[in-house]
């Protein structure tokens, strides 16, 4: 029986709203509040399907198809990844895992607090092999703020895999605003596929994202397909090559570059292009 897991992908997580916040003093044809709100609602998004991606792959089985399975990996390992209050179950007849923060908010590893639970339906094909999974959130909290999503996650071969987001929304406490949107992200492995390791993996990375921002300004956010996201496991951190495209319906475009310089390294330096103004910004 062939096998197939999802490599980890925290390090994956298209942290665009990380990147206008940090190090980019803006003047007036520089980016607009619109595009900062749209930037920052992208990264909750961005954060959370990092995270489908760990209880996808590192939280669940071993072997999703046994009657009794073990846990890939060990409880101490789990807790650390999601919190010393998260629990996990998995239901082997239903190939259903189940990870649970609780009723109370619980302070996870990224800094964040949740409460709620999120599933993880794994899918096989005829002959059993694991072929991705349906991950959704319910009653699932992000410090205060209500997740809704389902992300379907399917195995390409070779190491690459797809993500589909649809019915999304994160709606914010205190009358905050609510983000809906869509996307769908295709990672496409050129390197490392097969090996013990992940620092030799690489991928590349593209797709599009569309949606309202929590203050009611549509937006689209593109991978550009002459450029795309470069992901190298050694650098678990940054892209280390690629642009995308954010425009809204004010008719703002931003176009973000993760190696101004071209020299593919990794390292904290972007760029962000408004109106033909570029300007260097240092990554959170």
């Amino acid at each position: 029986m062939r096998t197939f897991s999802f490599r980890s992908l925290t390090l994956a997580c298209l942290a665009s709203g990380l990147l206008l916040t940090a190090g980019c003093n803006r003047k007036s044809d520089d980016a607009a509040p619109d595009d900062i709100t749209t930037a920052e609602d992208r990264s909750e998004d961005n954060i959370e399907t990092a995270i489908s991606t760990d209880a996808m792959n590192l939280a669940g089985p071993a072997d999703f198809s046994s009657t009794a399975p073990a846990f890939a990996i060990p409880d101490a390992d789990f807790r650390a990844r999601f919190g010393s209050c998260a629990t996990r179950t998995y239901d082997a007849q239903a190939r259903v895992l189940t990870i649970d923060f609780g009723t109370t908010n619980c302070l996870c590893a990224d800094g964040r607090y949740r409460r709620g639970q999120i599933r993880v339906a794994f899918t096989t094909d005829v002959l059993k092999r694991r072929a991705g999974a349906v991950v959704t959130r319910v009653n699932y909290f992000v410090n205060d703020n209500q997740h809704t999503a389902t992300r379907t996650f399917t195995d390409l071969g070779q190491g690459s895999f797809s993500v589909d987001v649809t019915g999304a929304s994160i709606i914010r406490a205190n009358n905050g605003g609510t983000h809906s949107w869509t996307a769908n992200w295709t990672f496409t492995q050129t390197a490392g596929y097969g090996t013990a390791t992940f620092a030799d993996d690489v991928f590349t990375v593209t797709g599009s994202a569309a949606g309202t921002n929590r203050k009611s300004v549509g937006y689209t956010t593109t991978i550009d397909t002459n450029n795309p996201l470069i992901k190298r496991g050694d650098c678990p951190k940054y892209y280390v090559q690629g642009s995308m495209t954010l425009t809204n319906t004010n008719g703002k475009t931003l176009v973000l570059n993760y190696d101004p310089s071209g020299t593919h390294d990794c390292d904290k330096i972007a760029s962000v292009t408004v109106n033909g103004r570029t300007r260097t910004i240092t990554l959170r």
